[in-house]
């Protein structure tokens, strides 16, 4: 290829804003789904691969099916998933049997509870290991006495998910999790709180006949289920089901977040009739959510946008980490015409994807939640050049995504990105970082050793700005391009969409384009939607919470901290109440300030 058809391949790569029809004056009602009809996946115009361009789709389901001239196999979503035998499961809350008795003590302050364990929430279960919730009611209340501020009317129903890493998570109990010394459930049953804890599947379930059964959505369908049971007992059971307060961390953080997003959808309904769930009410009235790793569809640009120049990084491995691409042993076998990608001067030498190009096997192993402090340092990943060239697509695709959202500031200044990744955009994120500086400081914490923070000359305690490429380096990157929807497939959210008989799939148009496996293929959008938050918030058709508690670590690596801001920012200009910061030095945790979430619990309880 000459010089000139390179330099223009990679200025069409670096202006890839201009090939998208922005819905800016969307509704803010609509707002989901207008956000969803221009999501940024790239498509490639069907010609020889040496001189493939890269252009933008517009649409979603439909685009993806006719991606590079039916080169992308789209597959179709699976019917909703019921039963092998039909259980029948009483759906009635019966206060008055089926329970054990305990007591707690958390501050010194004891309270005795009934417990009733593995409670179906659904008539007809998939998996009833995972499709039922524990649920401990404070003993005063049988006895009309109250507890804290409250009494078994107003008390507010805690509902913490145990899911880590898309994985199956059963139902939650008063035992402390995280690594922490103190459990949020038993804490806020010492508060007066409610606790229904339920369990939910995940994509590692594999039913008796052989097939999947915990894929997207099974998770957020099995959290949807237990709350309507909830709302459908509200009349017999203690607590106010119109005070569902919703908690977890990491894939648990993000369906807590969808939780509070999805309410009453109807794109639940069919999944939820297939289970036998009480027919009643799924929205809740409050999100807590620690680190969550959401928003998949966009995470991987996200991610290179916070750690394109990061080349280097220790070879920890997450569930969710991109994992080095597979050998493709036979590139022939590749369904997808490739367009090229920019090319990357490392040195000496420049790097171009051609299509089955590799670098190195994966690892079979399972990756394991850890905070990024606590991974293996003694083996450095260096990127490759076609990686780092990855990257820099990734990228510079963000910003039309970012634009697209028409977030806004507290002071009504537009939110956006330029294909460089500066902009107003990144100015509001970089002050999140400087806030929880400023915070950590007034805590006594010494900040001395931040390198990347930047101080007014005339007034050395004042932070002004954040060295971007020092931040990240500080932080450290810990996945690899293509971070969550892999090129070779091979994440835990490649296998979170896989589908009854596929157990992993792509979920974006550009992995499956730049796919290293074979026989790419990628997931129905709908399900995808149906896992993102960001799609239900101010969509017409959902009922949101109102009121939203994000925490991410500064220190946390795992996806990019616009994921999570983002979704906050959206929450605040659809005129909820929300409370989002950065906790200093915090890595990939969650549970870990409980007095501080239940004072802000109670207060937002308290206004109603």
């Amino acid at each position: 290829m000459s010089k000139m058809k390179l330099t223009a391949l990679f200025a069409l790569s670096l202006n890839l804003a201009t090939s998208i029809a922005i819905q800016a004056n969307a509704p803010a009602t609509d707002q989901g789904q207008a956000s969803t009809a221009t999501q940024v996946h790239t498509t490639a115009v069907h010609q020889d691969r040496h001189t493939a361009a890269i252009q933008l789709s517009t649409s979603t389901k439909t685009a993806s099916r006719e991606a590079a001239s039916g080169k992308i196999n789209v597959v179709p979503a699976d019917a909703p998933l019921a039963a092998k035998t039909t259980t029948n499961n009483s759906l009635i809350f019966t206060p008055n049997t089926g329970y054990t008795t305990g007591a707690v003590t958390v501050n010194n302050q004891t309270v005795a509870y009934r417990a009733y364990k593995a409670v179906p929430y659904v008539a007809n279960p998939v998996d009833a290991k995972y499709e039922n919730m524990n649920i401990y009611i404070p003993e005063n209340y049988f006895h009309n006495k109250p507890v804290g501020n409250y009494t078994k009317d107003t008390a507010p129903i805690f509902f913490p998910n145990t899911v880590g890493g898309y994985m199956p998570g059963e139902a939650g109990t008063l035992e402390a999790r995280w690594g922490n010394t103190e459990s949020a459930e038993a804490y806020a049953l010492c508060r007066g709180y409610i606790i229904a804890a339920p369990g939910a599947r995940g994509r590692s379930l594999i039913g008796d006949d052989g097939r999947y059964t915990g894929k997207a959505p099974a998770g957020i369908v099995d959290l949807q289920a237990a709350v309507a049971y909830l709302h459908a007992n509200d009349a017999v059971m203690p607590g106010n089901a119109d005070r569902i307060v919703s908690n977890g961390g990491s894939a648990g953080g993000a369906y807590s977040l969808l939780v509070g997003a999805a309410g009453n959808s109807q794109d639940m309904k069919p999944y939820l009739e297939a289970l036998g769930a009480a027919n009643d009410r799924t929205d809740i009235f409050a999100v807590s959510a620690f680190c969550p790793i959401t928003n998949l569809d966009h995470a991987d640009m996200a991610y290179e946008w916070s750690y394109n120049g990061v080349n280097e990084y220790a070879g920890g491995m997450m569930m969710a980490q991109g994992q080095l691409p597979l050998i493709n042993n036979n590139p022939s076998k590749t369904t997808a015409t490739v367009p090229q990608l920019p090319k990357i001067n490392n040195g000496s030498a420049t790097a171009v994807i051609t299509p089955g190009q590799t670098t190195a096997e994966s690892t079979t192993a399972e990756p394991k939640i850890m905070g990024n402090k606590n991974r293996n340092t003694a083996k450095k990943v260096v990127l490759t050049k076609d990686q780092m060239a990855y990257s820099k697509m990734l990228k510079t695709a963000y910003a039309s995504y970012v634009n697209s959202l028409q977030l806004k500031d507290a002071n009504g200044q537009l939110l956006t990105l330029n294909t460089d990744g500066t902009g107003t955009f990144f100015d509001y994120a970089k002050s999140f970082i400087i806030k929880s500086a400023e915070a950590a400081r007034q805590d006594g914490i010494d900040i001395s050793k931040a390198n990347f923070l930047m101080y007014d000359k005339n007034d050395p305690s004042k932070m002004v700005d954040v060295d971007w490429l020092k931040y990240n380096k500080s932080v450290g990157r810990m996945k690899t391009p293509g971070a969550f929807d892999s090129r070779d497939n091979s994440t835990g959210e490649n296998n979170e969409f896989g589908t009854t008989t596929m157990n992993n799939l792509h979920f974006t148009d550009t992995a499956a384009l730049y796919a290293t496996d074979t026989s790419p293929a990628r997931a129905d959008q709908h399900i995808v939607n149906m896992m993102n938050a960001m799609y239900y918030l101010g969509n017409s058709g959902a009922t949101n919470a109102k009121h939203w508690r994000i925490r991410y670590g500064e220190a946390d690596s795992n996806t990019s901290f616009s994921i999570p801001l983002m979704v906050a920012v959206k929450a605040a200009n659809l005129g909820y109440d929300v409370d989002f910061a950065l906790p200093w030095g915090v890595d990939h945790k969650s549970d870990y300030d409980l007095k501080n979430m239940f004072d802000w619990i109670d207060k937002v309880v308290a206004e109603g």
